[in-house]
């Protein structure tokens, strides 16, 4: 019965949220409103290299993914370029300081040094200085990072989410596999050391050498358990596994620490309110307050570990009513039209000078902000995660299959190894397809690399096959040509309900005459015309203009699309977008699937992110509208249907 009830909860509330306004996007915007140039952080007067920025610039670059909205990257290297120089060398950081908090924004660095755009390479350079902090820096006797040097052997909760993330994904980006074990002890420590065993729920910090006056003689604990402490630690937890290799067997042990808090983080969430109190379980005890950070990063990881399948779908539910709990007791409508988060305590330390003894009476003392960072960072991302939830149902179960056959191409990466790109899924270049395989991430299926001809067998499990553009001599010394086989086994798989996008591209940069062969099994041919030839940025000449009936792209009315070779179809296929006398795209519907078909890999990262095209140009908004299309199509996910392919 509870069951149902909380199922009953998920859906009816998902519906409604599905109706709202984005508040990830208003809190975005009204966080831009107040740092027009750059982020300054509580009562400083100037800008400096800080943890709460490198928050908040993830929170916007989640929303730059949600939304292809060029805006938010923009501010986020506006922002950045204000401390990183040309050497990598970075403004107001302090190396010898050791501290922890200062590696956070490295994420940031990390992303820009993945992007196309001049002098990326001073990105990279400075996520090395940050790496090399974490090289040199303090440990406790048991391999664990201080906090700080002035903090000596101490560990706590927050540094997990300052160094974690961006030490786990430097490492997968510089191929450091030796890293893993040392960031699964970090965690580990924390467990091993933190946990109280009557609550479930983790102290603040401990102190190895047992010296600090809130130091407990017997555990090093600090003696009370503070919300932000806890929301920085599950948050680090669901970050690190967007990156922690499948395959490492400290990985399950990663998971099981999501598992065991999740219930216990419910547990104490307030019944009346969905939100979560400053001291966590002390709720209605004098001068305790329902606190915005906490309530905000405890939804963010909720929904985050549900959405990824480390806990039930039901956990959902409670991370939804935590956020209309934040909507309803903390979200605040401006006179200017902007939105304010009120009630996030400004900070939570143990020692230091003045003394902070980690007492009750400690946690309750400090100030309470309005628009603090650490709570709008947090409430974004939670945002963006309870904005998914009604579209998870798209794909859910589903798979995306990309071919990494056909088009198979190289270049050397970061580190100067080989690594495939151009139209794949991992290459964040603007040759890649990285924020269209978000998209249907987003949408609630998996993406996958086909790197094998196509057969029964690399099919199977597959509703989604995109092809696109393969190779000619130029770009591949040995490039693999579609073949019989290759038809049939497409074919086949079509007929038992896959969905097959074929994306071709100019008849100089694509080999056609094989990849015809496939196309023409179902009613298209990719013409040796090319027709949208745009010279420079005179982004007019690659318009193409959709109208309102069309069935794929309801609400896309203008794309943009270059240099492609237009269609010529016959029964089965037939048009779906057409420009003057040429058709642009095309569908067949073949037994229980469906082909689509378009003369150009218009969705890659360089015409969908909003950094180069103009905006009137919704390719972002289709991509996600062909995402939808495609998945509702797909039927190879039906069992009965699946068994016909073996």
């Amino acid at each position: 019965m509870i069951v149902r009830i909380l199922l009953i909860m998920l859906l009816v509330s998902g519906n409604v949220l599905a109706q709202q306004v984005a508040w990830s996007k208003r809190m975005a915007d009204s966080f831009i409103t107040w740092h027009k140039d750059s982020i300054v952080i509580g009562n400083n007067k100037t800008s400096r290299w800080d943890y709460e920025q490198g928050l908040m610039l993830k929170a916007l670059e989640r929303v730059w993914y949600r939304t292809g909205d060029a805006r938010y990257f923009d501010y986020i290297v506006k922002d950045i370029n204000h401390f990183v120089n040309a050497d990598g060398t970075v403004r107001t950081y302090k190396f010898d300081d050791f501290n922890i908090d200062n590696v956070t924004t490295g994420r940031v660095l990390l992303m820009l040094a993945q992007q196309s755009q001049p002098g990326r390479e001073k990105y990279q350079k400075a996520a090395q200085l940050l790496r090399k902090q974490l090289t040199e820096h303090p440990r406790t006797k048991e391999g664990g990072f201080w906090h700080k040097k002035r903090y000596p052997y101490q560990m706590w909760l927050d540094g997990l989410y300052m160094a974690q993330p961006f030490y786990t994904e430097y490492s997968v980006l510089f191929n450091e596999s030796a890293n893993f074990d040392d960031i699964a002890k970090q965690f580990a420590l924390i467990e091993k050391h933190l946990i109280d065993p009557k609550t479930g729920l983790l102290y603040h910090g401990y102190d190895e050498s047992r010296e600090q006056k809130w130091a407990n003689p017997k555990t090093g604990q600090s003696p009370h358990f503070w919300g932000r402490a806890l929301g920085w630690y599950i948050m680090a937890l669901v970050d690190v596994l967007d990156y922690f290799p499948q395959s490492h067997p400290e990985r399950a042990n990663l998971v099981k620490y999501v598992q065991r808090l999740a219930p216990v983080l419910v547990k104490y969430q307030d019944p009346k309110s969905g939100a979560w109190w400053q001291i966590v379980d002390q709720g209605g005890r004098k001068g305790n307050y329902l606190e915005a950070s906490a309530s905000s990063m405890y939804v963010y990881g909720l929904a985050k570990a549900a959405r990824m399948g480390y806990v039930n779908k039901l956990y959902a539910a409670a991370a939804q009513k935590g956020y209309q709990g934040i909507l309803k007791n903390f979200i605040e409508e401006e006179a200017d039209g902007t939105i304010s988060l009120n009630k996030t305590v400004s900070v939570g330390g143990l020692g230091g000078t003045p003394y902070r003894d980690g007492s009750y009476e400690y946690y309750l003392s400090e100030p309470i902000r309005k628009n603090d960072l650490k709570g709008v960072g947090p409430f974004i991302m939670a945002s963006v995660e309870i904005e998914m939830i009604p579209e998870l149902g798209v794909g859910k179960g589903k798979s995306v299959g990309l071919d990494y056959y056909f088009n198979n191409e190289y270049r050397k990466g970061l580190t100067g190894e080989t690594e495939q790109f151009h139209y794949t899924w991992e290459d964040r270049m603007h040759s890649g397809f990285w924020l269209w395989g978000n998209t249907f991430r987003e949408l609630g299926t998996t993406t996958k690399a086909i790197p094998t001809a196509p057969t029964a067998e690399s099919l199977n499990g597959v509703d989604v096959y995109i092809i696109v553009d393969p190779d000619t001599p130029k770009e591949t010394p040995k490039p693999n040509y579609v073949q019989a086989a290759d038809i049939q086994a497409i074919t086949d798989w079509v007929k038992a309900g896959g969905a097959l996008v074929l994306m071709a591209n100019d008849t100089a940069n694509c080999e056609t005459k094989h990849f015809n062969q496939l196309a023409q099994a179902f009613g298209i041919r990719f013409t040796d015309k090319n027709v949208n030839m745009v010279k420079g940025t005179q982004w007019e000449q690659g318009k193409v203009s959709i109208p309102a009936s069309n069935p794929v792209f309801k609400e896309t009315r203008t794309v943009y699309i270059k240099e492609l070779a237009p269609l010529d179809v016959k029964s089965p296929a037939k048009a779906l977008v057409t420009s003057g006398s040429d058709v642009i795209m095309a569908v067949a519907k073949i037994g229980k699937g469906t082909v689509f078909a378009v003369g150009d890999p218009w969705l890659y990262n360089e015409y969908t992110d909003g950094r180069r095209i103009p905006a009137v140009y919704e390719n972002f908004n289709a991509g996600k509208e062909l995402a939808t299309w495609l998945l509702e199509q797909a039927r190879v996910s039906t069992p009965e249907l699946r068994s016909g392919l073996r």
